[in-house]
């Protein structure tokens, strides 16, 4: 179990500090949603908690098979949508390669970033693709 502590600091910001780490981050509502966007807003850290998950789960498998990713990004495009109510409606993530894969480790690679613990974790009304750009 890990534990993350939110604290309210008021105009809209929270400081939310990582249990095991101490490691701290802030959020802050966006500008479209009355806040000031001076900080990753709470449905920006879900993007962010898929780009990174996916990058993580490809980085373990590639690891095991000895291929190397550093340099890899994975971009998240969120959309929100407003109906039924606001909430995020697709996440579109571009994940792109700096160095040439072996076409037959790539599929290993692809099918670790789908199987990413956020990815599966997203509620089935959030459209979530996945693309991959190899050199």
């Amino acid at each position: 179990m890990v534990e993350i502590e939110a604290v309210y600091e008021g105009w809209l910001r929270c400081r939310l500090t990582h249990g095991p780490s101490g490691e701290i981050i802030c959020t802050d509502a966006p500008k479209d949603h009355e806040g000031e966007g001076t900080h990753f807003a709470p449905t920006d850290l879900v993007a962010a908690a898929l780009g990174s998950c996916v990058l993580t789960t490809m980085g373990i498998v590639a690891r095991r098979h000895d291929i190397d990713l550093a340099g890899t990004t994975a971009r998240v495009a969120k959309t929100m949508v407003s109906e039924p109510s606001r909430r995020i409606g697709r996440l579109d993530v571009t994940v792109t390669f700096v160095r040439p894969i072996d076409p037959a480790k790539r599929e290993l690679l692809e099918r670790a970033a789908l199987a990413c613990p956020v990815h599966h974790s997203l509620h089935r009304e959030i459209e979530a693709p996945v693309r991959f750009v190899y050199p």
